[in-house]
Protein backbone atom coordinates (compact mmCIF):
# COMPACT_ATOMS: atom_id res chain seq x y z
CA UNK A 1 0.00 0.00 0.00
CA UNK A 2 2.81 2.32 0.97
CA UNK A 3 4.70 1.70 -2.31
CA UNK A 4 1.61 2.25 -4.48
CA UNK A 5 0.84 5.47 -2.66
CA UNK A 6 4.42 6.67 -3.10
CA UNK A 7 4.35 5.82 -6.81
CA UNK A 8 1.09 7.74 -7.27
CA UNK A 9 2.66 10.71 -5.51
CA UNK A 10 5.73 10.64 -7.76
CA UNK A 11 3.68 10.23 -10.95
CA UNK A 12 1.50 13.21 -10.02
CA UNK A 13 4.51 15.37 -9.21
CA UNK A 14 6.33 14.53 -12.45
CA UNK A 15 3.13 14.96 -14.48
CA UNK A 16 2.64 18.46 -13.12
CA UNK A 17 6.25 19.47 -13.80
CA UNK A 18 6.18 18.01 -17.33
CA UNK A 19 2.95 19.89 -18.15
CA UNK A 20 4.52 23.11 -16.86
CA UNK A 21 7.73 22.48 -18.83
CA UNK A 22 5.78 21.87 -22.03
CA UNK A 23 3.98 25.22 -21.80
CA UNK A 24 7.18 27.06 -20.91
CA UNK A 25 9.19 25.44 -23.72
CA UNK A 26 6.45 26.11 -26.28
CA UNK A 27 6.17 29.79 -25.37
CA UNK A 28 9.96 30.16 -25.15
CA UNK A 29 10.27 28.93 -28.75
CA UNK A 30 7.49 31.28 -29.89
CA UNK A 31 9.11 34.28 -28.16
CA UNK A 32 12.55 33.47 -29.59
CA UNK A 33 11.18 33.14 -33.13
CA UNK A 34 9.11 36.32 -32.74
CA UNK A 35 12.24 38.31 -31.80
CA UNK A 36 14.17 36.72 -34.66
CA UNK A 37 11.49 37.42 -37.26
CA UNK A 38 10.58 40.92 -36.05
CA UNK A 39 14.08 42.30 -35.43
CA UNK A 40 16.37 40.08 -37.56
CA UNK A 41 19.10 41.34 -35.25
CA UNK A 42 21.89 39.35 -33.67
CA UNK A 43 22.19 42.03 -30.99
CA UNK A 44 18.54 41.61 -30.01
CA UNK A 45 18.97 37.83 -29.84
CA UNK A 46 22.01 38.29 -27.61
CA UNK A 47 20.06 40.63 -25.30
CA UNK A 48 17.26 38.05 -25.14
CA UNK A 49 19.78 35.33 -24.23
CA UNK A 50 21.28 37.48 -21.47
CA UNK A 51 17.82 38.37 -20.12
CA UNK A 52 17.05 34.66 -19.77
CA UNK A 53 20.44 33.59 -18.42
CA UNK A 54 21.52 36.38 -16.04
CA UNK A 55 18.55 36.33 -13.61
CA UNK A 56 18.84 32.53 -13.29
CA UNK A 57 22.52 32.87 -12.45
CA UNK A 58 22.04 35.74 -9.97
CA UNK A 59 19.10 34.25 -8.07
CA UNK A 60 20.51 30.71 -7.82
CA UNK A 61 22.49 31.16 -4.54
CA UNK A 62 19.44 32.63 -2.79
CA UNK A 63 17.11 30.05 -4.39
CA UNK A 64 19.20 27.26 -2.88
CA UNK A 65 18.96 28.83 0.58
CA UNK A 66 15.18 29.23 0.17
CA UNK A 67 14.88 25.58 -0.89
CA UNK A 68 16.77 24.52 2.26
CA UNK A 69 14.90 26.90 4.58
CA UNK A 70 11.34 26.85 3.41
CA UNK A 71 8.61 24.57 2.11
CA UNK A 72 9.91 23.38 -1.29
CA UNK A 73 6.45 22.56 -2.56
CA UNK A 74 5.23 26.11 -1.95
CA UNK A 75 8.42 27.51 -3.46
CA UNK A 76 7.80 25.62 -6.73
CA UNK A 77 4.19 26.83 -6.79
CA UNK A 78 5.27 30.44 -6.20
CA UNK A 79 7.88 30.22 -8.99
CA UNK A 80 5.27 28.84 -11.43
CA UNK A 81 2.78 31.52 -10.37
CA UNK A 82 5.40 34.28 -10.83
CA UNK A 83 6.16 33.19 -14.40
CA UNK A 84 2.47 32.74 -15.27
CA UNK A 85 1.60 36.20 -13.91
CA UNK A 86 4.41 37.86 -15.89
CA UNK A 87 3.33 36.02 -19.05
CA UNK A 88 -0.29 37.06 -18.49
CA UNK A 89 0.85 40.67 -18.12
CA UNK A 90 2.74 40.45 -21.41
CA UNK A 91 -0.31 38.93 -23.13
CA UNK A 92 -2.47 41.79 -21.80
CA UNK A 93 0.04 44.36 -23.07
CA UNK A 94 -0.02 42.75 -26.53
CA UNK A 95 -3.83 42.74 -26.54
CA UNK A 96 -3.72 46.49 -25.78
CA UNK A 97 -1.33 47.05 -28.70
CA UNK A 98 1.84 47.51 -26.60
CA UNK A 99 4.21 45.22 -28.50
CA UNK A 100 7.52 46.77 -27.48
CA UNK A 101 10.35 44.24 -27.56
CA UNK A 102 11.59 45.65 -24.23
CA UNK A 103 8.48 44.22 -22.56
CA UNK A 104 9.41 40.80 -23.94
CA UNK A 105 12.94 41.17 -22.53
CA UNK A 106 11.51 42.08 -19.11
CA UNK A 107 9.24 39.03 -19.09
CA UNK A 108 12.13 36.80 -20.24
CA UNK A 109 14.09 38.09 -17.23
CA UNK A 110 11.18 37.19 -14.91
CA UNK A 111 10.95 33.75 -16.53
CA UNK A 112 14.69 33.27 -15.93
CA UNK A 113 14.16 34.32 -12.32
CA UNK A 114 11.38 31.77 -11.90
CA UNK A 115 13.49 29.03 -13.46
CA UNK A 116 16.39 29.83 -11.14
CA UNK A 117 14.09 29.54 -8.11
CA UNK A 118 12.30 26.42 -9.29
CA UNK A 119 15.18 24.18 -10.39
CA UNK A 120 16.92 23.73 -6.99
CA UNK A 121 13.56 23.27 -5.27
CA UNK A 122 12.46 20.53 -7.70
CA UNK A 123 15.79 18.67 -7.56
CA UNK A 124 15.92 18.81 -3.75
CA UNK A 125 12.24 17.86 -3.32
CA UNK A 126 12.45 14.59 -5.27
CA UNK A 127 14.52 12.66 -2.68
CA UNK A 128 11.76 13.42 -0.17
CA UNK A 129 9.10 11.56 -2.17
CA UNK A 130 11.13 8.92 -4.03
CA UNK A 131 12.75 5.86 -2.38
CA UNK A 132 16.52 6.04 -2.76
CA UNK A 133 16.76 2.83 -4.79
CA UNK A 134 14.29 4.25 -7.34
CA UNK A 135 15.82 7.72 -7.70
CA UNK A 136 17.87 6.92 -10.81
CA UNK A 137 14.87 5.45 -12.64
CA UNK A 138 12.62 8.38 -11.70
CA UNK A 139 15.29 10.89 -12.76
CA UNK A 140 15.63 8.97 -16.04
CA UNK A 141 11.88 9.17 -16.65
CA UNK A 142 11.99 12.89 -15.88
CA UNK A 143 14.93 13.35 -18.27
CA UNK A 144 13.11 11.46 -21.04
CA UNK A 145 9.97 13.53 -20.56
CA UNK A 146 11.94 16.77 -20.67
CA UNK A 147 13.69 15.67 -23.88
CA UNK A 148 10.32 14.75 -25.40
CA UNK A 149 8.97 18.21 -24.56
CA UNK A 150 12.04 19.86 -26.09
CA UNK A 151 11.52 17.74 -29.22
CA UNK A 152 7.76 18.35 -29.52
CA UNK A 153 7.44 21.98 -28.44
CA UNK A 154 9.36 23.59 -31.37
CA UNK A 155 7.24 21.66 -33.89
CA UNK A 156 3.99 22.65 -32.19
CA UNK A 157 5.20 26.23 -31.77
CA UNK A 158 5.90 26.37 -35.52
CA UNK A 159 2.34 25.21 -36.24
CA UNK A 160 0.71 27.57 -33.75
CA UNK A 161 2.69 30.66 -34.70
CA UNK A 162 1.56 30.26 -38.31
CA UNK A 163 -2.11 30.84 -37.48
CA UNK A 164 -2.32 32.15 -33.89
CA UNK A 165 -1.15 35.47 -32.47
CA UNK A 166 1.73 35.44 -29.99
CA UNK A 167 -0.48 36.71 -27.16
CA UNK A 168 -2.89 33.82 -27.64
CA UNK A 169 0.02 31.35 -27.55
CA UNK A 170 0.98 32.87 -24.17
CA UNK A 171 -2.30 31.52 -22.77
CA UNK A 172 -0.96 27.97 -23.20
CA UNK A 173 1.87 28.69 -20.77
CA UNK A 174 -0.53 30.27 -18.27
CA UNK A 175 -2.91 27.29 -18.53
CA UNK A 176 -0.16 24.66 -18.13
CA UNK A 177 1.28 26.55 -15.14
CA UNK A 178 -2.19 26.58 -13.55
CA UNK A 179 -2.54 22.82 -14.08
CA UNK A 180 0.89 22.21 -12.53
CA UNK A 181 0.04 24.41 -9.53
CA UNK A 182 -3.26 22.60 -8.92
CA UNK A 183 -1.64 19.15 -9.16
CA UNK A 184 1.23 20.05 -6.84
CA UNK A 185 -0.88 22.09 -4.43
CA UNK A 186 -3.77 19.66 -3.95
CA UNK A 187 -2.63 16.17 -4.91
CA UNK A 188 1.11 15.80 -4.19
CA UNK A 189 2.03 15.07 -0.57
CA UNK A 190 5.46 16.18 0.58
CA UNK A 191 7.04 15.68 3.98
CA UNK A 192 7.33 19.01 5.77
CA UNK A 193 10.49 20.37 7.33
CA UNK A 194 10.47 20.16 11.09
CA UNK A 195 11.70 23.68 11.58
CA UNK A 196 12.38 26.73 9.46
CA UNK A 197 14.88 29.42 10.42
CA UNK A 198 13.78 33.02 10.36
CA UNK A 199 14.94 35.04 7.36
CA UNK A 200 17.49 37.79 7.67
CA UNK A 201 20.35 39.34 5.71
CA UNK A 202 23.10 38.09 8.02
CA UNK A 203 21.48 34.66 8.12
CA UNK A 204 21.44 34.48 4.30
CA UNK A 205 25.18 35.18 4.15
CA UNK A 206 25.79 32.65 6.89
CA UNK A 207 23.68 30.03 5.11
CA UNK A 208 25.57 30.63 1.86
CA UNK A 209 28.91 30.26 3.64
CA UNK A 210 27.70 27.07 5.29
CA UNK A 211 26.65 25.69 1.91
CA UNK A 212 29.99 26.52 0.29
CA UNK A 213 31.81 25.13 3.31
CA UNK A 214 29.79 21.92 3.13
CA UNK A 215 30.78 21.41 -0.52
CA UNK A 216 34.44 22.28 0.16
CA UNK A 217 34.65 19.71 2.98
CA UNK A 218 32.69 17.00 1.15
CA UNK A 219 35.24 15.25 -1.07
CA UNK A 220 32.69 13.47 -3.28
CA UNK A 221 30.60 16.56 -4.00
CA UNK A 222 33.67 18.68 -4.64
CA UNK A 223 35.04 16.19 -7.16
CA UNK A 224 31.66 15.82 -8.90
CA UNK A 225 31.50 19.61 -9.22
CA UNK A 226 35.00 19.77 -10.71
CA UNK A 227 34.32 17.05 -13.30
CA UNK A 228 30.94 18.56 -14.22
CA UNK A 229 32.41 22.07 -14.55
CA UNK A 230 35.30 20.96 -16.74
CA UNK A 231 33.06 18.81 -18.94
CA UNK A 232 30.49 21.62 -19.27
CA UNK A 233 33.19 24.00 -20.49
CA UNK A 234 34.65 21.45 -22.89
CA UNK A 235 31.28 20.55 -24.45
CA UNK A 236 30.32 24.21 -24.96
CA UNK A 237 31.74 24.34 -28.53
CA UNK A 238 29.75 21.32 -29.77
CA UNK A 239 26.65 22.42 -27.83
CA UNK A 240 26.52 25.92 -29.34
CA UNK A 241 28.78 26.10 -32.40
CA UNK A 242 27.42 22.99 -34.14
CA UNK A 243 24.89 25.22 -35.98
CA UNK A 244 27.76 27.27 -37.39
CA UNK A 245 29.53 24.08 -38.48
CA UNK A 246 26.40 22.76 -40.21
CA UNK A 247 26.05 26.07 -42.07
CA UNK A 248 29.69 26.22 -43.13
CA UNK A 249 30.16 22.55 -43.96
CA UNK A 250 26.81 21.46 -45.40
CA UNK A 251 24.95 24.63 -46.38
CA UNK A 252 22.95 27.50 -44.89
CA UNK A 253 19.59 25.74 -45.03
CA UNK A 254 17.05 26.03 -42.23
CA UNK A 255 16.00 22.40 -42.67
CA UNK A 256 19.57 21.24 -42.00
CA UNK A 257 19.66 23.14 -38.71
CA UNK A 258 16.24 21.72 -37.86
CA UNK A 259 17.48 18.19 -38.48
CA UNK A 260 20.53 18.79 -36.29
CA UNK A 261 18.37 20.16 -33.44
CA UNK A 262 15.87 17.33 -33.78
CA UNK A 263 18.64 14.72 -33.88
CA UNK A 264 20.16 16.04 -30.66
CA UNK A 265 16.77 16.20 -28.86
CA UNK A 266 15.84 12.73 -30.14
CA UNK A 267 19.13 11.42 -28.78
CA UNK A 268 18.39 12.89 -25.36
CA UNK A 269 14.98 11.23 -25.43
CA UNK A 270 16.49 7.88 -26.42
CA UNK A 271 19.18 8.18 -23.74
CA UNK A 272 16.59 8.89 -21.07
CA UNK A 273 14.41 5.99 -22.21
CA UNK A 274 17.42 3.67 -22.35
CA UNK A 275 18.36 4.57 -18.79
CA UNK A 276 14.74 4.16 -17.64
CA UNK A 277 14.51 0.63 -19.08
CA UNK A 278 18.07 -0.47 -18.40
CA UNK A 279 18.63 1.28 -15.05
CA UNK A 280 22.32 1.78 -15.71
CA UNK A 281 25.22 -0.20 -14.32
CA UNK A 282 25.10 -1.30 -10.70
CA UNK A 283 27.63 1.43 -9.98
CA UNK A 284 26.56 4.93 -11.10
CA UNK A 285 30.23 5.81 -11.58
CA UNK A 286 30.41 3.32 -14.48
CA UNK A 287 27.24 4.74 -16.08
CA UNK A 288 28.56 8.32 -15.81
CA UNK A 289 31.90 7.24 -17.29
CA UNK A 290 30.12 5.60 -20.24
CA UNK A 291 28.19 8.82 -20.91
CA UNK A 292 31.38 10.89 -20.83
CA UNK A 293 33.12 8.42 -23.16
CA UNK A 294 30.28 8.55 -25.72
CA UNK A 295 30.21 12.36 -25.56
CA UNK A 296 34.00 12.54 -26.11
CA UNK A 297 33.90 10.20 -29.09
CA UNK A 298 30.93 12.04 -30.62
CA UNK A 299 32.66 15.43 -30.33
CA UNK A 300 35.80 14.13 -32.06
CA UNK A 301 33.72 12.51 -34.84
CA UNK A 302 31.91 15.81 -35.49
CA UNK A 303 35.29 17.27 -36.36
CA UNK A 304 36.01 14.46 -38.83
CA UNK A 305 32.85 13.55 -40.78
CA UNK A 306 31.86 15.26 -44.03
CA UNK A 307 28.60 13.42 -44.75
CA UNK A 308 25.44 15.19 -43.49
CA UNK A 309 23.44 12.03 -42.72
CA UNK A 310 26.35 10.66 -40.70
CA UNK A 311 26.68 14.02 -38.94
CA UNK A 312 23.02 13.84 -37.82
CA UNK A 313 23.58 10.27 -36.59
CA UNK A 314 26.49 11.55 -34.48
CA UNK A 315 24.29 14.35 -33.06
CA UNK A 316 21.83 11.65 -31.95
CA UNK A 317 24.81 9.76 -30.48
CA UNK A 318 25.86 12.86 -28.50
CA UNK A 319 22.29 13.49 -27.36
CA UNK A 320 22.09 9.94 -25.97
CA UNK A 321 25.23 10.53 -23.88
CA UNK A 322 23.88 13.52 -21.94
CA UNK A 323 21.27 11.77 -19.75
CA UNK A 324 23.60 8.77 -19.32
CA UNK A 325 26.11 11.15 -17.70
CA UNK A 326 23.85 13.77 -16.08
CA UNK A 327 21.15 11.56 -14.57
CA UNK A 328 23.45 9.35 -12.42
CA UNK A 329 25.40 12.46 -11.35
CA UNK A 330 22.20 14.21 -10.18
CA UNK A 331 21.00 11.02 -8.49
CA UNK A 332 24.31 10.63 -6.69
CA UNK A 333 24.00 14.15 -5.29
CA UNK A 334 20.41 13.49 -4.21
CA UNK A 335 21.52 10.34 -2.41
CA UNK A 336 24.67 11.61 -0.74
CA UNK A 337 23.99 15.27 0.12
CA UNK A 338 22.56 16.04 3.54
CA UNK A 339 18.85 16.96 3.03
CA UNK A 340 19.45 20.29 4.81
CA UNK A 341 21.97 21.28 2.12
CA UNK A 342 20.28 19.87 -0.99
CA UNK A 343 18.84 23.22 -2.12
CA UNK A 344 22.16 25.04 -1.88
CA UNK A 345 24.06 22.26 -3.62
CA UNK A 346 21.59 22.16 -6.52
CA UNK A 347 21.47 25.96 -6.78
CA UNK A 348 25.25 25.96 -7.21
CA UNK A 349 24.84 23.19 -9.81
CA UNK A 350 22.41 25.47 -11.68
CA UNK A 351 24.89 28.36 -11.46
CA UNK A 352 27.68 26.12 -12.69
CA UNK A 353 25.75 24.85 -15.71
CA UNK A 354 24.52 28.33 -16.67
CA UNK A 355 27.97 29.90 -16.32
CA UNK A 356 30.18 27.17 -17.82
CA UNK A 357 28.74 27.53 -21.32
CA UNK A 358 29.34 31.30 -21.69
CA UNK A 359 32.80 30.98 -20.12
CA UNK A 360 33.71 28.23 -22.54
CA UNK A 361 32.52 30.23 -25.53
CA UNK A 362 34.56 33.27 -24.48
CA UNK A 363 37.64 31.13 -25.12
CA UNK A 364 36.46 28.72 -27.81
CA UNK A 365 34.40 31.16 -29.90
CA UNK A 366 37.38 33.29 -31.05
CA UNK A 367 39.59 30.17 -31.19
CA UNK A 368 37.18 28.59 -33.70
CA UNK A 369 37.85 31.45 -36.12
CA UNK A 370 41.59 30.91 -35.79
CA UNK A 371 41.98 27.12 -36.00
CA UNK A 372 38.61 26.17 -37.57
CA UNK A 373 35.62 24.34 -36.11
CA UNK A 374 36.72 20.85 -37.17
CA UNK A 375 40.06 21.20 -35.39
CA UNK A 376 38.38 22.76 -32.36
CA UNK A 377 35.94 19.84 -32.04
CA UNK A 378 38.77 17.30 -32.31
CA UNK A 379 40.84 19.10 -29.65
CA UNK A 380 37.96 19.59 -27.19
CA UNK A 381 36.78 16.00 -27.78
CA UNK A 382 40.28 14.73 -26.98
CA UNK A 383 40.33 16.91 -23.85
CA UNK A 384 36.94 15.44 -22.84
CA UNK A 385 38.42 11.97 -23.26
CA UNK A 386 41.33 12.89 -20.96
CA UNK A 387 38.89 14.14 -18.31
CA UNK A 388 36.87 10.92 -18.77
CA UNK A 389 39.97 8.82 -18.06
CA UNK A 390 40.59 10.75 -14.84
CA UNK A 391 36.92 10.20 -13.89
CA UNK A 392 37.17 6.46 -14.60
CA UNK A 393 40.13 6.21 -12.20
CA UNK A 394 38.46 8.31 -9.48
CA UNK A 395 38.16 6.08 -6.40
CA UNK A 396 35.93 8.47 -4.41
CA UNK A 397 33.13 8.59 -6.99
CA UNK A 398 33.44 4.88 -7.70
CA UNK A 399 33.08 4.03 -4.00
CA UNK A 400 30.03 6.29 -3.68
CA UNK A 401 28.36 5.04 -6.87
CA UNK A 402 26.63 1.95 -5.46
CA UNK A 403 23.07 2.67 -4.31
CA UNK A 404 22.09 1.47 -0.87
CA UNK A 405 18.63 -0.02 -0.67
CA UNK A 406 16.19 2.17 1.23
CA UNK A 407 12.57 1.58 2.15
CA UNK A 408 10.14 4.18 0.86
CA UNK A 409 9.09 6.81 3.37
CA UNK A 410 5.41 7.65 3.89
CA UNK A 411 5.04 11.34 2.95
CA UNK A 412 2.82 13.65 4.91
CA UNK A 413 1.35 17.11 4.43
Amino acid sequence: MKTNYSMRNVVLFLAGQIVSLFGSSLVQCAISWHITLETQSGTMMTIALVCGFLPTFLVSPFAGIWADRFNRKRLIILADALVATATLGLAAAFWLGLRDVRLIFAVMAVRGLGQGIQQPAVSSLLPGIVPQDKLLRVNSINSSAQAAMLLASPALAAVLISFASLENIFIIDIATAAVAIVILGFFVKVKQKSAEPQPGKASYLQDLKLGLGYIAKHKLIKQLFVFSAVMSILISPIAVLYALQVTRLFGADAWRLGFADAGFAAGMLLGGLLLTIWGGFKNKHSTMSLGMLVMSAGTVLCGVVSNFALYIAIMVFIGVSLPIFNTPAITLLQEKVDPDFLGRVFSLTTMLSSLAMPLGLIVFGPLADIIGLNTLFIITGAAQLAVTLFAVLNKTIRAAGVTERAAPEEPSE
